[in-house]
């Protein structure tokens, strides 16, 4: 049997994101698949033969093992051994809702503090069985997230057009921003650039700890901007330390403290969120599981729709849907309010409403 030596050591860096393993484990094998994908696959059969794959910059004697016993048609042990110790599988009303998504509307890319190109999320994405992937890079304040300025969100547009036509038919990246909600409610981009966004995810990143009215009155300002499509990870919460995976410039924008929630009247924002049609975040970071689930049934109460999003900065952070989707199910949360349930077509309708 032929195997691909590159596409195993891309899905053991896959499955290691998706396990929440130490980042440096990612990178040794995204790095070795990167450098042995720019060779001839004759050259990197004849290393594999002679031995010599590890006097590559990048290919080190783990990785370099991994391609010889794919080259030689087995399953190499590394990606075996991961394949084996997976997890358990979704219960089934978790299954259920996540067979039910049809795509991600919050990821990031190495265009901000994403730690991947924004053609390998993509491809990770259309692999995972999504019909469309959101790209939603950092507005410019968030300067720790090399947020990207107006400029550098055209041209980002302008190259997710151009992608768009190279990549499998019936797939394709939904334009976005994860963009800051100031400390005066605004949003942090240009009107004009929001208005061209297929969704936007608003998110509160500093000024965790305003007093409950200021915060509150905050978040209203923001949900009541006919911009504003999804709230994101409304608490502001970290419940365990920075995962693995985020290998970009802006890294220690990971650096994960364990962080209380935010304090606001979750009663008038959800209301609010009802009101103007804004999607209340189910983010599927294991480090955030924002909002708690307490907040989650509450809003559910209220009439919200929901997103479940993973904040996936990563290729294998992709599939942390799972865990978001097992949060929502043990809320109730029904698949009829979650709005990447539905097609691009419907949602992109929904956001121009």
């Amino acid at each position: 049997m032929t195997r691909d030596p590159i596409a195993d050591l891309r899905r053991i860096a896959f499955l290691l994101e998706r396990a929440n393993e130490a980042t440096y484990r990612v990178r040794a094998f995204r790095s070795a698949a990167n450098k042995l994908a720019a060779l001839p696959k004759t050259e990197v059969a004849e290393r594999a033969r002679a031995g010599k794959l590890t006097e590559l910059s990048g290919v080190g004697d783990v990785t370099a093992r991994c391609v010889a016993e794919s080259l030689a048609g087995e399953e190499p042990v590394y990606l075996r051994r991961l394949l084996a110790t997976e997890g358990s599988d979704l219960d089934a009303e978790a299954t259920k809702l996540r067979t039910a998504l049809r795509g991600d509307c919050h990821t990031h890319s190495d265009w901000s503090d994403g730690g991947s190109p924004i053609e390998e999320m993509a491809l990770a994405a259309v692999e995972l069985g999504h019909e469309y992937l959101v790209l939603t890079d950092h507005s410019p304040r968030l300067r720790v997230a090399r947020g990207l300025t107006a400029d550098r969100l055209r041209q980002q547009l302008d190259y997710v057009a151009r992608l768009n036509e190279a990549l499998p038919e019936g797939f394709r990246i939904l334009t976005g921003i994860e963009v800051d909600i100031l400390a005066d409610g605004s949003l942090d981009q240009e009107e004009e650039l929001l208005a061209r966004l297929d969704v936007v995810v608003g998110s509160v990143h500093s000024g965790l700890n305003d007093d409950r009215a200021r915060m509150t009155r905050r978040m209203l300002t923001a949900i009541a901007n006919p911009h504003l499509d999804i709230l994101g990870h409304c608490t502001g919460r970290m419940v365990s330390s920075r995962p693995a995976g985020v290998t970009g410039p802006g890294d220690r924008g990971h650096r994960a403290r364990i962080r209380a929630e935010s304090d606001f009247d979750a009663d008038a924002v959800f209301a609010a969120c009802v009101e103007h049609d804004t999607a209340v975040e189910i983010n599927s970071r294991p480090e955030r599981q924002d909002p708690p689930k307490r907040l989650i049934r509450r809003a559910l109460e209220a009439g919200c729709r929901f997103a479940i999003n993973t904040d996936a900065h990563a290729p294998g952070q992709l599939d942390w849907q799972r865990f978001g989707c097992e949060r929502a199910a043990r809320c109730g949360v029904p698949a009829d309010r979650v709005v990447n349930t539905w097609t691009a077509e419907d949602l992109i309708a929904w956001t121009r409403r």
